[in-house]
């Protein structure tokens, strides 16, 4: 017995190894950390149980069968985050560089199985140089594999995707499927073609961080949500993601104990709006002085910065916000904040997360480029995210909601449980100037002096239209609050929606127009 104990104690040491010394050695100088290294941040100190440890690839040819390593690439395995069940793999980069292979891909796929079956969030850390090239065709097979589970996962478990190496090819659709995926600075990349193909036929000259960086993704293309410092950061915001949502679409938005104090009231949003209408404001004051103290986490935030989206707590419960930015671009809706928006209302309905919005917004983005790019597509895909949701959703405009784009950010007529309006707001078709230079195009035109009179008409539709009365008259809106008053509102309204119950018509999907 103490012969074979010995064995395996050898075989273990040598799964851990990896790639072996010099080639961890060399992953450090990078600054990187080995796939175990992460695995030993992630998770909770002595819950990781490994699965496969001993697994190697089959293939013969190119002389792979002289060079074997315990575990092929990949480290796999369940273990918990602060106390909470998920299940992980972490691809080894001193093993063929990270490369898949069909026994590679065959532990993934295993965890993402048990993943499934189990109800837990699955968690990949990818560092990894592509498709195995001496399998050929087996590779290849192994990423439609873990693709498909991926999409069948979809709204079923959470699923979190780290780059913290190259990943470039057909490796990139795993992670662009996922929720939510993180990169680090200078040392991770993501791109369907690399810089020399990229050379070859379009003749641009670029580098792999500029062409796929952490930076180019979460700036210029969106496809990643957290470009973080470096690896431990990058662990951190996995495990404080984690906090805020579900293990799995049955399973309740996270809430701990909370007490509604006598006092709710909040006089620092009374001055936020400005007086000008036209004058920017940040609407993360608004988010931060309605939320509870130090809760509120943005997502995507370098990307479509004129909305901005991310996850709170509310008297201890985890929603998710959606908010138009003034400071930029007046908050306007563009194709960027759209698909932005969208994706992050669907994710939340997904996993029972209710969604609060804040609004302020004076309609979507004119212009050919936006128009010939279609608007009217991906705006689309905003109305229908929120006309999709069914879980508790409550609008507080601040200021402007005006055409469109007030029908499109979580109004009444779309299904949202409660709308509130501070005074300062504007529901409208469109802005004073714009509407008075059509109503009263012909009397402004016969008058002496036009400029002032299109002031004084100006000023007329103001009274009329540029106001929250006329909404609450219909009951568009439920109630016109003051600022000071909105969080203790929120956190009444979500407790009275807490147990809200509403479905969809029976049928296979939706059509959402992509």
């Amino acid at each position: 017995m103490q012969n074979k104990t010995e064995h395996l104690n050898k075989k273990i040491a040598e799964a851990a190894l990896g790639g072996g010394q010099a080639r961890i050695d060399s992953q450090h100088k990078k600054g990187k950390l080995t796939a175990r290294e992460r695995l030993h941040l992630l998770l909770d100190e002595g819950s990781f149980e490994e699965i496969g440890m001993l697994v190697t690839h089959r293939s013969a040819e190119f002389g792979m069968d002289k060079e074997k390593y315990l575990g092929d690439g990949v480290v796999t395995g369940y273990g918990t985050v602060n106390g909470r069940p998920v299940y992980v793999f972490s691809q080894d980069f001193t093993v063929f560089g990270g490369s898949l292979s069909e026994t590679h891909a065959e532990k993934i796929c295993r965890i993402m199985d048990l993943s499934m079956k189990n109800g837990a969030p699955i968690i990949g850390l990818n560092d990894s140089g592509g498709a195995r090239i001496q399998e050929g065709v087996v590779s290849l097979g192994g990423y439609a594999d873990i693709f498909y589970r991926n999409t069948i996962a979809s709204g079923v478990v959470p699923q979190l995707s780290a780059i913290m190496g190259p990943c470039a090819g057909g490796a990139v659709y795993s992670p662009a499927i996922t929720d939510f995926v993180l990169m680090v600075e200078n040392t991770s990349y993501m791109f369907v073609t690399g810089p020399n193909v990229v050379k070859t036929v379009t003749h641009e000259e670029v580098t792999s961080e500029e062409l796929g960086g952490a930076s180019a993704h979460s700036i210029k293309s969106g496809v990643t949500h957290f470009a973080c410092a470096n690896e431990v950061e990058c662990i951190i915001n996995i495990k404080k993601l984690l906090s805020y949502i579900p293990q799995n679409c049955e399973d309740d938005a996270p809430a701990y104990a909370y007490e509604i104090k006598e006092n709710e009231k909040r006089a620092q949003l009374n001055t936020i709006i400005p007086e000008n209408p036209n004058q920017p404001y940040d609407i993360r004051e608004v988010i931060t002085g309605t939320i509870d103290e130090n809760s509120f986490f943005e997502v995507h935030k370098n990307f479509a910065e004129n909305i901005v989206v991310g996850f709170a707590r509310l008297g201890g419960r985890s929603i998710g916000i959606v908010a138009n930015q003034p400071a930029y671009l007046a908050g306007v809706l563009d194709i960027n904040s759209s698909t932005k928006a969208a994706r992050f209302v669907r994710f939340c309905d997904s996993f029972n997360i209710p969604l609060l919005v804040f609004e302020d917004v004076p309609g979507f983005l004119p212009g050919t480029d936006q128009e010939w790019n279609a608007i009217i597509t991906n705006g689309a895909k905003l109305l229908y995210a929120f006309c999709e949701a069914t879980v508790p959703r409550i609008t507080v405009i601040t200021r402007k909601a005006y055409g469109g784009a007030y029908d499109v950010m979580n109004s009444k007529h779309i299904g949202a449980d409660m709308n509130y309006a501070w005074p300062t707001a504007e529901i409208a078709v469109m802005g004073a100037k714009g509407a008075a230079e059509i109503i009263f195009k012909k009397e402004i035109l016969e008058s002496k002096n036009p400029e002032l009179k299109l002031k004084e008409k100006e000023q007329e539709y103001i009274e009329h239209f540029a106001n929250p009365y006329r909404a609450a008259e219909r009951g568009f809106i439920d109630e016109v609050i003051l600022p000071e008053d909105t969080r203790a509102k929120l956190i009444k309204a979500f407790k009275m929606l807490e147990n809200k119950a509403d479905s969809l018509p029976r049928k296979k999907h939706g059509n959402i127009p992509l």
